[in-house]
């Protein structure tokens, strides 16, 4: 049904009619600016701070107030503040409760695989009753905010095994995790699942939604829709039940219209679709939902039948857009290939136009890549999406450099969306480059958007089950031909294939990337207007003589203020750093001992304005050898004023 759809042509999104909602600005003056009571700072996913104590005129004279030892542990959990206690991970992986003014440490608790990236809050109407939600080991799991102590109250003795709700041949023999710390909307937690293991016929991953008072299921959503629901005609030869389509990154609510923003990965295999032709809706797709009844609003879908592992990878970003006169509450999702889409949150209606155009196809046997792609006209990407031998890296030893250009002629190399294949392709930002998680903030009340992105090109590489030695190959030193034998599909006959190399991250000579700097980048885009207001490199790296060479593969998150800041911190140069909004000058940098990973949390107490970052126990060099002293152990380290 799809192969007439070569042309150009502007995207027509499927909507349902939503009820009316009134237009209401996002203030940035709001309440809920103020604190930082969820990750990333609320369910609305800002990564902003309505706080100005700490603004453009005194950030240089920001000091260490107090730190918070984690151990050897990388630390990529973002703080949670309740009043005047901190909630973050502890030494070997307890949950600590911290005076959030002083770092003294009131109370830890033991638990098992806990959510590295961060927690929920919830308290009832009255104060009275106050509980942290979070996923452990597979369990939603509440604990008394105060003391630590499980609410028995909730599911089984505190817990509710996350895979409730799957239908009995569905549910995976084992618990399931993920490190999604879910939403709190109202008293309900709308938690992800994940999709186990990496085989087509995994687990689908669906969004459930459990009464945070007594843990008992009130709905779910299939993001791969079962047969008979809407989108289950997108697959067109479905092999049992795909799995895949998992929100493993993060959600946002939008309180005040009721509504949850999702969005989705990948079906399974994640290279390969010959066991799933078609669509594949919900995968690759921003999904709006009634936060109260699980029920799609709308949906847009960023890839159609991804071959690349261009999952959505991190939460939709909530702002007042302001045009022509008029305020429009818009949703904007970044993305692992470099774009960002904007929408209407209320109807799903892009701002600009997106146009679906042709890409190139694949040559795999039984494989049908479908034939158009999502391009946003506005705003500009973020990141770079091609790959070519001008773009080689010119740090490496010359024999890396000619090496690279001869191999770079035998690979598929036809831009954004080239398929897999046999003798291996060329793709770019890469599956884990782009926008990541916890990589993006808001300034909600200006309609800014602040975006982290980073490139690290892969060779994607094909082969058939049982065939030895065969596809591109990687370089010197790096991952290509090291990920062992290729996983077998269950019930693999001669329309399957199995991919080798999807982790073949072109490393070179010492772990260098085959491509150049800049290898990260901080993007600042106006949504007013659909234009980038300005880029910078983020950060270096430690060892090479490359002015503002870009951090690689950065694995910390903005946090924006109303005092006219961007704070940020980087992995490979170990450091802090302070942004003009405006223009992206750096005005306060502060040297750590260790890669500074996650997203900080900014918050006061007593009218005094603190900001924390969590500082990882590694070198924050993704395989780089390079040379630069042994990290610290890992610790939170937080900042303020001079008092």
């Amino acid at each position: 049904m799809h192969r007439n759809c070569f042309l150009a042509v502007t995207l027509v999104v499927l909507v349902s009619t939503l009820p009316t909602v009134p237009l209401l600005a996002q203030r940035a003056d709001d309440l809920s600016f103020q604190i930082w009571n969820q990750y990333l700072g609320g369910s609305d996913s800002s990564q902003y701070s309505s706080l100005d104590q700490i603004d453009r005129s005194n950030v240089d004279q920001l000091e260490v107030v107090w730190s918070y030892p984690t151990g050897d542990g990388n630390i990529t959990f973002g703080p949670t503040v309740v009043g005047n206690v901190m909630y973050v991970l502890g030494a070997n992986r307890t949950l600590a409760a911290l005076d959030a003014a002083t770092g003294d440490e009131l109370w830890t608790r033991a638990l098992d695989g806990i959510s590295s990236r961060g927690i929920n809050y919830w308290e009832s109407e009255d104060g009275a009753d106050k509980r942290l939600v979070f996923l452990s080991a597979g369990f939603v799991t509440e604990l008394d905010a105060a003391t630590g102590d499980p609410v028995t109250s909730f599911g089984d003795n505190g817990q509710v095994d996350l895979r409730t709700g799957f239908e009995d041949e569905l549910r995976p023999p084992n618990p399931i995790n993920t490190n999604n710390p879910g939403r709190i909307f109202d008293d309900l937690i709308i938690m992800a699942t994940p999709a186990a293991g990496a085989s087509f016929n995994a687990n689908p991953a669906d969004i459930h939604a459990y009464d945070v008072r007594t843990g008992e299921l009130e709905w779910v959503f299939h993001t791969l829709p079962r047969p008979g629901e809407f989108g289950a005609d997108t697959w067109a030869n479905r092999v049992e039940m795909v799995g895949g389509g998992h929100n493993w990154s993060e959600m946002t609510v939008d309180p005040d219209r009721g509504m949850v923003f999702i969005p989705t990965g990948t079906a399974r295999y994640d290279f390969y679709g010959a066991n799933r032709l078609g669509q594949n809706l919900f995968a690759n797709s921003i999904v709006a939902l009634d936060a109260r009844t699980g029920e799609r609003l709308w949906h847009f879908q960023t890839v159609h039948h991804d071959l690349w592992d261009y999952d959505l990878p991190n939460a939709p970003k909530l702002m007042t857009v302001r045009r022509d006169g008029e305020e429009i509450p818009a949703v904007a999702q970044a993305s692992k290939h470099g774009f960002l889409f904007v929408f209407n949150r209320e109807t799903g209606e892009p701002l600009w136009p997106i146009e679906e155009r042709p890409i190139p196809q694949s040559d795999i046997p039984g494989e049908e890549t479908w034939p158009t792609q999502p391009f946003p006209t506005m705003p500009p990407p973020f990141a770079r999406q091609s790959f070519t031998v001008d773009d080689i890296n010119p740090f490496l030893p010359e024999e890396d450099q000619a090496d690279l250009r001869e191999r770079l002629e035998t690979y598929r190399n036809e831009g954004l969306f080239t398929p897999p294949s046999f003798q291996g392709s060329i793709q770019l930002p890469g599956h884990n480059g782009g926008a990541n998680w916890g990589s993006s903030a808001v300034n909600p009340e200006r309609g800014l958007m602040f975006v982290s992105s980073k490139v690290l090109p892969t060779l994607l590489t094909i082969r058939e089950p049982g065939a030895a030695g065969r596809g591109g190959r990687g370089g010197r030193g790096g991952r290509g031909g090291q990920d062992g034998p290729p996983p077998e599909p269950p019930n693999a006959g001669p329309d399957f294939v199995a991919y080798t190399s999807p982790y073949n991250f072109m490393t070179e000579t010492g772990g260098m990337p085959a491509i150049g700097p800049p290898w990260s980048q901080l993007t600042a885009y106006d949504l007013n207007e659909g234009t980038i207001l300005w880029q910078i490199n983020n950060g270096s790296v430690n060892g090479i003589e490359a002015e503002n060479s870009g951090s690689h593969m950065p694995r910390g998150g903005p946090v924006a203020t109303a005092g006219g800041l961007l704070f940020q911190g980087t992995s490979s140069d170990r450091t802090i750093r302070a942004y003009n909004q405006d223009n992206g000058e750096i005005l306060w940098e502060y040297p750590m001992d260790a890669a500074v990973e996650g997203v900080p949390a900014v918050y006061q107490i007593d009218g005094r304005q603190y900001i924390t970052f969590p500082v990882a126990a590694g070198n924050g060099s993704f395989g780089l050898r390079i040379e630069q002293p042994d990290p610290a152990p890992g610790q939170y380290v937080t900042f303020a004023l001079p008092e």
